[in-house]
């Protein structure tokens, strides 16, 4: 896509059930970035744009798969949105490098320009506490208001998040409205062929 080629595409990566997406507008907007792409939505601000969330699928993999792009249903309304809005630059978030080049590549954008590492804006005990409440309670966060989503999740377990944080001395604090969610593979038991 030739009006994409100036457009700056950033990573923000770390394991899953870390506080990417807890942290996904803040980082993004330290590095002066509007749009996200997460787990199949494509976010500008706090509102969603395009795309429908991975954690209503019913399994891990197809969570991934959908999070991938790999259908070309759910490429081609990311890349209309994409190419209705103009983006200067985009944060994709993924579990790995190899994740967010490959939903790079699915949809057409820029190569990465900058990844950012969970590890250099979370401490160790953050993600430890992150990682346990995922794992414990299944709890995940998405990174928009409960309203923008809340159509998409009757049945989920909803929670808003409100986080007010200051930038520093004489500057806007920082206002962000998350939800917390619990999709249907989190409290699912595990099956095992005896």
């Amino acid at each position: 896509m030739w009006f994409l080629k100036d457009m700056k595409v950033y990573a923000f990566v770390g394991p899953s059930g870390t506080g990417k997406s807890y942290r996904a507008q803040y980082v993004a907007g330290e590095n002066n970035v509007n749009y996200i792409i997460d787990d199949g939505l494509f976010i500008k601000d706090n509102e969603v744009i395009a795309g429908s969330s991975a954690k209503k699928a019913p399994t891990k993999i197809e969570t991934v798969k959908h999070a991938l792009f790999q259908t070309e249903a759910e490429r081609k309304e990311i890349i209309a949105a994409i190419k209705k809005y103009k983006p200067d630059s985009i944060m994709i978030l993924g579990t790995s490098d190899n994740m967010v080049q490959k939903i790079a590549e699915n949809l057409g954008v820029p190569k990465i320009c900058k990844t950012i590492y969970i590890n250099e804006i979370a401490t160790k005990e953050e993600m430890e506490t992150a990682r346990r409440i995922r794992v414990t309670e299944g709890k995940h966060v998405i990174p928009v208001p409960t309203f923008e989503i809340k159509k998409d999740f009757s049945g989920y377990i909803l929670d808003p998040l409100q986080i007010f944080k200051s930038k520093g001395f004489g500057k806007d604090p920082y206002v962000t409205e998350k939800s917390i969610i619990r999709p249907t593979f989190s409290y699912l038991r595990k099956f095992y062929n005896i």
